[in-house]
């Protein structure tokens, strides 16, 4: 498991068999679910450049920086959660 989220982390080829894989871990484990977060994050923005984002990468914070929160205006609660994993959906 390690060895494919690190080719996805590395935008190296994984198999859709591969990605279905992962995917069904990362719906029941928060770990894994951490941890193919964050190599699709580096996949997008590559490693970090300064020590700011190297310690909130490890923190798993780094997709909370173009983070808009939730506005209850213009969203529903139900809709906003809707992309949360399976996990935390049962919590």
């Amino acid at each position: 498991m390690q060895d494919i989220i690190g080719r996805i982390a590395d935008s190296r080829p994984v198999s859709l068999r591969e990605r279905i894989y992962v995917q069904k871990f990362a719906d029941r484990d928060a770990s894994v679910w951490s941890w193919l977060r964050r190599a699709q994050r580096e996949q997008r923005r590559g490693e970090p450049e300064t020590d700011l984002e190297r310690f909130m990468d490890q923190m798993d914070l780094m997709g909370s920086i173009d983070f808009k929160g939730f506005d209850s205006n213009r969203e529903d609660l139900g809709d906003w959660f809707s992309g949360a994993p399976g996990w935390l959906k049962r919590s």
